[in-house]
């Protein structure tokens, strides 16, 4: 029994301003059919005792110490710069501001 309609396709495809051919619209019809009915089984077998989950492996952030160093001088910094002025980076003005 289908769930999803072509008229809901069509629909949901005009909001997103989707062109689709009718052929599209069936076949899409259909995928989505099969997406709401494995949605529905998963639904099913998820119990209240079985925990929920966003990856079937754990995941473990690595992270360094941070410790603070000393920081760049300014000098240095502005080495690379194209242009500098009064120890800061020079850049085009993009706003008409005065």
């Amino acid at each position: 029994m289908s769930t999803i309609s072509r008229e809901e396709v069509a629909r949901l495809a005009g909001l997103a301003r989707i062109d689709l051919t009718p052929g599209e619209l069936t076949r899409l019809a259909g995928e989505l059919d099969v997406i709401v009915e494995s949605v529905a089984k998963v639904s099913e077998i998820a119990t209240s005792d079985v925990p929920a989950t966003s990856h079937p492996l754990p995941l473990t952030n690595v992270f360094r110490d941070d410790v603070p160093g000393e920081p760049l001088r300014v000098e240095d910094v502005l080495a690379g710069a194209p242009a500098a002025e009064d120890g800061r980076f020079l850049v085009p003005q993009i706003l008409e501001e005065d």
